[in-house]
This record gives C-alpha cells, structure tokens and sequence, in this order.
C-alpha cells in the first residue's frame, strides 16, 4: 500500500496573478503558504480485475475511461494505470473552501502514482503535471499557485513567466517572524462552499478580453504582493496586517460573487474586535476568512459568538510526501 499526505494552502499575497489569462501578458507573483492540514491518498493493489475509488462518492468501474472523477481520470490515463487498483482519498477540510485542496488532491495523487510505479520525479516536475492535468486537459480556469505550494511545502514565493516558467524561492523571513505569523493569524470557516472555477471563470474571460477595470485590479494585486514578501522580510507583521486589509478591498472588486453582506459583517466584526487586517482565502465567495489578530482572545470570542468555527493550523515545511510504502 501507498499513503501520501499533501498539505493545503493558505495565500499572503498575489492571488490571482497566477492564472495564465493573466501571467501571459504580464507575468505574476503569489506567496503561499502549506499548513498542516491534509489531503491523504492511498493506492494498494486489490484481487479484481476493476477500478474501485474511494472519494466522497464510490466507484467502480473497469476501465478507467469511466471513472466519473476528472482529476482520477486524467491521472490515471496519463500513467496508463492498469484494473486491480483501489485508490482512497480523505482530507482534514471539506472540497471548496478555498484551501486548494483541488491541487492538493491532483498533487498527492501524482505523488502516490509515482511510488506505486517505484519511480521517482522532482518537486518542480510534479508541480507541472498536475498543472497540466487541471489547466490543459481538463481546461480548468485556475491558476498555479495550489499544485506548486502543495509539491514544495514551506512559505514560498512564485514568480510566473509569461511562458508559463514557475520560479518558486523561499519566503526569506526570521524565525520570529514566522512564529508570530503561527500565533497571529487566525482562520475561521465561514460555512459556505464553492467551486473555485464558477468564481475564477470570470476573472479568465475579462482579462482575456483585456478588461482594463479587472487588469488594473490584478497589477495591484501583484504590486501588492511584492510589498508584502518586502515587509514580511524585513519582520513588519503590523504593516503586512494593513496590506492583507488593502488586498481583501481591491479583490472584492473583481467580482460581486466573491463576498456577500454576511461575510462583510463578519469581517467587519473581527476589525472591531482585535483585528488589524484579513481576508476571505481563495477565489472568494466562502470558505475561510483569515485574520492577523492583534488581540487573539477578543477576535476569538468575537467569530465564536457569531457562530463561525475557528480552524487552527501551523506551517507545513515538507510539502506532499510518502507516509506509507508496502507494496
């Protein structure tokens, strides 16, 4: 049996400038960071001559044109993977709530495939094939940045070529900073889910159509993501507090489905209560809001009261990985 364990994500700076609608013309930065929850994925080899997978639905089936999962599908067909299989996946956090968790499960699937066949293949060159699966033959309209930061793990920095080059280097910050990062950032589920595509598609056809309103907003967004590794480097955490605030203002704009009144009140409540600064995490439209608090104890009771649930979480620095190897 083969176990991998892929961690998810959350984004400090730059999303959005990692979809190829946009990078193409004007290259793109982004700085993710994994956290320790998981996305898990076990392949063993079984006694029937049929694919069974395990996901949150059940299938069956003998060949793999017909697994009904795309990324499954895809996977599979690529590697030419063969009946007599059982794959399994679970996470620690349910699909759709802007974690990555889409390119999380492409990346330890990848991973897994690669140790049930007993070859090996590099962080980068893992990267790039789940963004093949998702962005080329499946034609998602996402970016990059969730299969590279779930490969490599750590807190990374991702330049984007117009040709689509990834250039990924660490977040240079001190161990203090880091650890302030860890006990000051709070993370809190809003309750709502959603397809990342349904919120992304938009953003892809109005910068493909050089919407000069959606450009502006994604070359701020990059500007703002540099000022961010700047003064993440350089231990301001207060002043990085103030840009996440600047960030969650300009990417509202972007699209009316990427907040709702009742995600504007919360935010506006943990400002009110021992915030500095947030935002929603991923496309937008639910999921998690992210807070770097000043006053840990009051934001908590603040999001509590109001029903939200807080998710507590740490830095991954190993990305995905093989937890388990008996075959």
């Amino acid at each position: 049996m083969i176990m991998t364990r892929t961690p998810l994500r959350i984004s400090l700076g730059g999303g959005g400038t990692d979809l190829p609608s946009y990078y193409s013309q004007f290259g793109g930065f982004v700085i993710s960071a994994a956290i320790n929850r998981y996305v898990y994925i076990t392949l063993h080899r079984t006694f029937k001559n049929n694919f069974i997978i395990k996901y949150s639905q059940l299938e069956t089936v003998n060949r793999v044109e017909d697994i009904h999962h795309p990324i499954i599908r895809e996977a599979f067909k690529l590697h030419d993977m063969k009946p007599y299989i059982e794959m399994v996946s679970m996470a620690d956090i349910p699909a759709g709530t802007g974690l990555g968790s889409s390119g999380a499960f492409n990346v330890g699937l990848l991973r897994s495939i690669y140790a049930f066949k007993r070859e090996h293949i590099t962080t980068q060159a893992l990267a790039e094939e789940a963004c093949h699966i998702e962005l080329n033959l499946l034609q998602e309209p996402i970016g990059k940045q969730d299969q590279y930061i779930s490969a490599f793990g750590g807190l990374i920095c991702m330049d984007y070529s117009k040709d689509g080059t990834v250039t990924v280097t660490p977040l240079r910050i001190s161990r203090e900073t880091l650890h302030d990062l860890e006990d000051n950032l709070l993370m809190f589920f809003t309750g709502y889910s959603r397809q990342a595509s349904a919120v992304l598609a938009d953003q892809k056809s109005r910068t493909e159509s050089n919407d000069a309103e959606m450009i502006d907003n994604l070359n701020f967004i990059k500007d703002l993501g540099l000022s961010i590794r700047q003064v993440l480097e350089a231990g301001k955490v207060e002043e990085f507090a103030a840009l996440m605030h600047r960030h969650w203002l300009h990417k509202q704009k972007r699209s009316k489905s990427i907040s709702n009144d009742q995600i504007s009140n919360w935010y506006d409540l943990a400002l009110s209560n021992g915030a500095l600064g947030g935002k929603l995490i991923g496309a937008g439209g639910g999921g998690f809001l992210l807070f770097y608090a000043q006053d840990r104890a009051r934001l908590r009771r603040a999001m509590a009261e109001a029903g939200l649930v807080e998710v507590r979480f740490s830095f991954d620095p190993e990305g995905s990985k093989v937890m388990v190897t008996d075959s």
